[in-house]
């Protein structure tokens, strides 16, 4: 085998699997980014091997690792010894020395100490061996694309889920599927499946007018090399580097593309009109729908799913299963369009490959009485009924809003599943995600780059990444609930027990074909009777009873988190996960800039996570089979909301400013101030290192540090509370879906981050910032009052300094309350300083008022020991 990198240099090793991402090196350059001097090949003497004897068995090695380099990655895990070693240190001493104002208030804080300092421990050590995995593509091509222009890739199914075409709007699922319809994988080697989990007429018909579109937008796509291949995406930038070699044609093509694209968008508009109008045009009521009326589908047969005006057996939570073939499996050989013209083809095709994949459309049977597990549910039944057509020995799934960004995504991910090294060991490939449409400040950490670009390259240095939900490349028989080869004996099958499968034979009997990674030939798809019979069964509420499905098979129930605790049971299993990040990046998708939504969405997050750490999927009960590492890191991804207990706590503490006396929560308080600033100037000077080999900006780091602080106060308390309820056996939390950004409309851009959505979860915040105002106003007043000597102020200023950094970090949420206030930062300033003087103001005229009743006292002083934990806690 030819290497495909030039030798010599000392940079040759990096530059080679680089340029090796992508077609467009320069483009595969930013993989690593402003970071690639920082690491380093771990690989090479597999590379070198791989060179002298052409691969094992004739195959290649699919992608690269790089690890940070020696003298940065030691000096990070030396920083975090010596600050672990600070942090016993400080709590030894804390032990030995119980002395405060008050005692109750001490051990507080000694048990919130400890209880910081453990998890900040469990949140660093995973992150100790970051490791960067990247694809080598050109060699997936070299080794399954063949000199006819065929390809020997495996199968592979993509699942979309979506339920509300109003709260997930009908723009961002249809480019979803244009995005994948078009992307550059062997059309005839996957096939996609829309879960439409409202039985929604609007996503019938509006996939209808995308297949349609599709004929035009899909050839386009494959003549000129456009990228992206969502359409509103791509049309949404008005310049962009043209990839494709008939630069002559494309103007006047993509002008076309433009209008006929317009025009799609119209008719999907149209149809939240036309379907209501088509079935009042009709003018009659189905016998069944207890005198509803009725809603139509364009061929003028009922439509079985949920009506616009619901009746029994026809609204949401109550309808027929319904599946539909929307576009046929094409053939294996090319078929070439037509010339332009105004019959047919408005654009030159006669060149172009315009086959398109499979698609389908799938809603499962719902009906009173049962629980249908939200996602999960709908995933399982998209993974049986993919099983009985395509059966694809790969699934990867996207959410409804979530885009393909790179063509070359799908190929990227089998980079890794099909590696001989240990592909065949990997159950999931996942992608980070990236949003579109985020304000430019990030103002409430959307992009969470603390957690996609440092921890999940420390966990892919272990066992892999975890399961986001989104962006992830299955193997289908790990879902399955198969054991991964390297635990598996070689005389035990994929399928040991069928009964945990339900009762489809039909089903039973694919499950030994989708072990085959190999299978490159999608079968023949025929929706005869029988078969149409089989996709019935597989799709109804009951099949799932007496069955392990939630549980050991598919995705798992009764979890807030189905994701996050699906690649735990994957990962508990033995399976490992790789990390896959690329530039330009996967997949793209949109983020709740509104801060209630946005609230809404890490309650649910954390309301899971918590729920796994008390559930049967405890990281603690797991076997040997999960890494030791691996093991803590879920640890601290499932009981991280535990901390908001004693974050409240300290955040509540500058109520000490308004009481009159001295008050010192450990003393001898030199030395305790001393630890402090210790502690807090060793977690900074970490950060600072960690996003330095992450790539990160200080703003990256700040944001989630300002996020996380408003979880503390009022998200993570109500996820505890949440499942403290559902531990004594009530419901529990309701976990609202997160609305999307509008897709389009007159509105200004980044409107809906200036919208105040009043909500009980904003309530605990906005009385820590209230508390901290009048401690600080209080504090001038008692200046004013009494007066302060040098010894006072010194001693002040560390109590202040903790009220002021309160406030910092819940900057962001205080611009959010203020509505489009927060366009005007300088007016948030103005509205502090007003409040710290009427409260001074108020507690001059009191103690001016009480003057002749009250002793004269000293400052009262407020102990900054929450700021040891508070400022040391990282996530």
């Amino acid at each position: 085998m030819v290497s495909p990198a030039a030798s010599g240099g000392g940079n040759a090793g990096l530059a080679d699997p680089l340029l090796a991402t992508n077609d467009n090196s320069e483009g595969a350059r930013h993989v690593f980014g402003a970071k690639a001097k920082y690491w380093v090949p771990a690989d090479e003497k597999e590379i070198a091997a791989s060179r002298e004897c052409g691969g094992e068995d004739g195959r290649p090695l699919l992608y690269r690792t790089f690890k940070v380099k020696g003298m940065l990655v030691n000096t990070y895990r030396f920083l975090n010894l010596a600050r672990l070693t600070a942090v016993i240190v400080f709590f030894a001493w804390r032990v030995q020395h119980p002395d405060s104002d008050a005692m109750w208030l001490w051990w507080i804080s000694v048990v919130g100490d400890f209880w910081f300092g453990l998890s900040w421990w469990l949140n660093q050590v995973p992150k100790l061996n970051p490791t960067i995995c990247i694809p080598t593509i050109p060699l997936l091509r070299q080794q399954f694309d063949l000199p006819d222009g065929g390809s020997n890739l495996p199968v592979l199914d993509v699942f979309i889920s979506t339920v509300d075409p109003v709260e997930e709007p009908m723009l961002h699922t249809m480019n979803s599927i244009l995005s994948i319809l078009a992307t550059d994988y062997p059309v005839d080697k996957y096939a996609t499946y829309l879960s439409d989990d409202g039985g929604s007429l609007l996503h019938y018909d509006g996939l209808v007018e995308t297949a349609k579109f599709a004929a035009l937008w899909v050839p386009f796509c494959r003549k000129h090399h456009v990228e992206p291949r969502a359409p509103e995406s791509y049309f949404g930038v008005k310049i962009r580097p043209y990839m494709g070699n008939l630069p002559e044609e494309f103007l006047d093509d993509h002008g076309r593309l433009r209008r006929e694209y317009e025009e799609f968008k119209t008719r999907l508009d149209a149809l939240f009109t036309l379907i209501p109008q088509r079935s009042e045009a009709h003018g009659r009521e189905d016998a069944k729908g207890g005198g509803g009326k009725a809603t139509w589908m364009a061929d003028g047969t009922q439509w079985p799913g949920t009506w616009t005006e619901p009746a029994e057996g026809h609204r949401k939570g109550d309808h027929a299963g319904i599946i539909q073939v929307m576009l046929s499996q094409p053939s294996s050989e090319p078929q070439l369009g037509e010339p332009a013209s105004s019959d047919h083809s408005p654009l030159d095709f006669s060149a172009v490959d315009v086959r398109l994949p499979m698609l389908v459309y799938v809603s499962r049977e719902k009906r009173p009485g049962y629980d249908h597990q939200k996602k999960a549910g709908a995933l399982n039944v998209q993974l049986r009924v993919s099983a009985l057509l395509s059966n694809a020995p790969f699934i990867i799934n996207f959410d409804c809003d979530h885009y393909i960004n790179n063509s070359q995504a799908f190929r990227a991910a089998m980079c890794f599943m099909m590696d001989r090294r240990d592909g065949d060991n990997v159950a999931f490939v996942q992608f980070p995600q990236r949003f579109d449409d985020v304000d430019p400040t990030d103002r409430y950490a959307n992009h969470n780059r603390m957690f996609f670009d440092a921890t999940m390259l420390g966990m892919n240095g272990i066992q892999g990444p975890s399961y986001v939900g989104t962006g992830s490349m299955f193997r289908r028989v790990a879902l399955y609930g198969a054991d991964p080869p390297r635990w598996r004996p070689d005389d035990v099958k994929v399928l040991e027990n069928p009964n945990k499968f339900g009762k489809s034979m039909t089903f039973i009997n694919s499950i030994p074909v989708a072990a085959n990674q190999e299978r490159s030939v999608m079968s023949p798809v025929s929706l005869d009777e029988p078969a149409t019979t089989e996709l019935a069964d597989v799709m109804t509420c009951a099949y799932e009873d007496g069955t392990e499905w939630g549980d050991g098979v598919g995705w798992v129930y009764d979890m807030a988190t189905e994701d996050a605790v699906t690649g735990f049971r994957l990962h508990r299993t033995g399976w490992r996960s790789m990390y896959c990040d690329m530039e330009p990046p996967a997949f793209c998708g949109t983020a709740p800039i509104n801060m209630t939504e946005r609230m809404y969405q890490i309650l649910r997050w954390s309301g899971g996570s918590l729920e796994v750490f008390f559930s049967r999927f405890c990281p603690l009960l797991a076997g040997r089979r999960l890494h030791p590492m691996q093991r803590v890191a879920y640890t601290n991804m499932t009981f991280y909301p535990l901390s908001a207990l004693f974050v409240v706590c300290y955040h509540l503490l500058p109520l000490m400013w308004v009481f009159n006396g001295q008050f010192y929560i450990q003393k001898p308080y030199p030395t305790y101030v001393m630890y402090v600033l210790i502690i807090i100037v060793s977690n900074e000077v970490i950060g600072m290192v960690e996003i330095v080999w992450a790539g990160l900006t200080l703003l990256d780091w700040f944001r989630n540090e300002q996020f996380y602080m408003i979880c503390a106060t009022g998200v993570y308390p109500t996820a505890v509370l949440h499942v403290v309820l559902r531990s004594l056996g009530l419901k529990g939390m309701s976990f609202k879906m997160t609305a999307k950004q509008l897709a389009t409309g007159a509105r200004e851009r980044f409107a809906e981050l200036y919208d105040v959505q009043w909500a009980p979860l904003l309530i605990p915040t906005l009385v820590v910032i209230a508390v901290n105002v009048v401690a600080i106003g209080a504090a001038v007043g008692k200046a004013i009052t009494w007066g302060w000597s040098a010894g006072q102020v010194v001693e002040a200023a560390s109590g202040l300094m903790f009220n002021v950094w309160i406030l910092l970090m819940f900057y962001p949420f205080a611009l959010g309350v203020i509505g489009r206030w927060g366009k005007r930062p300088f007016v948030l300033f103005a509205m502090f300083v007003a409040a710290f003087a009427a409260i001074a103001a108020v507690y001059v005229a009191v103690q001016a008022a009480l003057a002749g009743n009250l002793p004269y006292f000293q400052l009262g002083h407020r102990s900054i020991g929450g700021a040891v934990s508070l400022a040391s806690r990282r996530v």
